[in-house]
């Protein structure tokens, strides 16, 4: 069974940088487009970035120019390099398999990522 475990999370101040890995155990890594997910306290779970296995890329818009994914499909590892962190990006972060834009899982038990003012 495929699994995805998160890495990387931590405290930050604001402004700071923190980088987050996803690594991959399974088949399920290199055909598929693979996303970072975010859940913060009291909020839905919400779409961060994601990117296709030819390297395409799309973002939410609260990150885009901030954050960046990327993969590597030799380690079944993805990556999301998140600079000029705010207080509001304060999160549990996810990655998971998307199939037609839409996050089908599986989930690992995140990582999480304290942004402090």
């Amino acid at each position: 069974q495929a699994q995805l475990v998160e890495s990387g999370g931590g405290l930050v101040q604001g402004g700071g940088s923190l980088r987050l890995s996803c690594a991959a155990s399974g088949s399920i890594f290199s055909i598929n487009t693979m996303g970072w997910y975010r859940q913060a306290p009291g909020k839905q779970r919400e779409f961060v970035a994601l990117i296709t296995s030819g390297g395409s890329t799309n973002y939410a818009d609260s990150v885009k120019g901030r954050f960046t994914i990327s993969r590597d499909n030799a380690k079944n590892t993805l990556y999301l390099q998140m600079n000029s962190l705010k207080y509001e990006d304060t999160a549990v972060y996810y990655c998971t398999v998307v199939k037609a834009g839409f996050p089908l899982g599986p989930w690992g038990q995140g990582t999480q990522v304290t942004v402090s003012s």
